[in-house]
């Protein structure tokens, strides 16, 4: 289960294209994008699975790419840096579901676009959609999991096998404004405990788990791997600008996210074999305590 729930397990712990453009689909279109999600619709009933599937319009991509509307959104167009609130299930050829906010019985889940939070065909798709539309995604295997798909923990077998074709059905409900802002770096807050009341600040240390992305290089720090949470002071020397300044105020359960951008992070020069020049971060943290020192 652990690593079917790909998106909630992140949240709990760039491709170019030319297009064909945007049509009204086609008699034999809607044939085909119909029997591609046919067995998931029969297997489970969400609120993604609409009594009406007439599509409305379809878009392809060169990169084999297909956006199917159900309905198309009236909000802003989806852009890089921006957290989205989804409603979603991903099913493979086979009709299994091995993602989607229903399996924990959760309305919806945040997702930061650009990073890669899941795959790469899903940052391309996204960012041609808008708030409020509801849509099915064909996602061709090399976009999804590839090659190494996704292996049953401690069992034979896949559950993602390699080469599979992805089918994401999603709606995006709203963008989420951030809790704040600090000098450009934005922070979402997600989850707190009100109970506690130590926050972090210059006389004492926080300690966090942290998943780093960059647009360029997705989750390339993840503390979660060697179960070790950084312990950061404000005194420290060598911490980017913006992650400090996005922790203050911090308390113990605090689950968030954080978008800091170049200025504040590693700049013109980038950070080698990591992050590229002028790329902004995304951190996904959990604050495990904050300690007196």
């Amino acid at each position: 289960m652990k690593k079917i729930i790909l998106l909630t397990s992140i949240y709990c712990l760039a491709i170019s294209c030319s297009t064909e453009g945007v049509k009204k689909t086609k008699k034999q279109d809607k044939l085909i994008i119909k029997s591609e999600f046919k067995k998931s619709e029969k297997k489970t009933k969400t609120a993604l699975d609409s009594d009406n599937d007439e599509i409305s319009s379809t878009k392809k991509f060169e990169n084999g790419i297909i956006i199917s509307w159900l309905k198309h959104g009236k909000g802003e167009k989806v852009s890089i840096g921006d957290v989205i609130l989804i409603d979603y299930k991903v099913t493979l050829e086979n009709g299994a579901i091995v993602d989607g906010n229903h399996l924990w019985k959760k309305e919806y889940f945040p997702f930061v676009v650009g990073y890669q939070m899941q795959t790469k065909g899903w940052d391309f798709a996204i960012k041609n959609m808008k708030v409020g539309d509801f849509a099915r995604v064909l996602i061709p295997a090399e976009l999804a999991r590839g090659e190494k798909g996704i292996k049953k923990e401690g069992e034979k077998g896949w559950f993602v096998p390699p080469n599979s074709v992805n089918y994401l059905t999603i709606h995006i409900i709203k963008k989420q404004k951030p809790t704040r802002i600090v000098d450009g770096s934005k922070v979402w807050l997600f989850e707190e405990n009100k109970a506690n009341k130590l926050k972090f600040n210059t006389s004492n240390a926080i300690l966090f788990h942290s998943m780093i992305s960059s647009e360029s290089n997705p989750m390339y720090y993840n503390s979660y791997r060697t179960n070790s949470p950084y312990k950061l002071f404000m005194t420290d020397k060598g911490i980017i600008p913006g992650l400090k300044k996005s922790l203050i105020n911090a308390k113990k359960g605090d689950r968030m996210f954080v978008v800091i951008p170049s200025s504040e992070a590693y700049g013109q020069k980038g950070s080698e074999g990591f992050v590229k020049p002028n790329e902004d971060l995304f951190y996904n943290i959990l604050v495990m305590d904050v300690v007196e020192k």
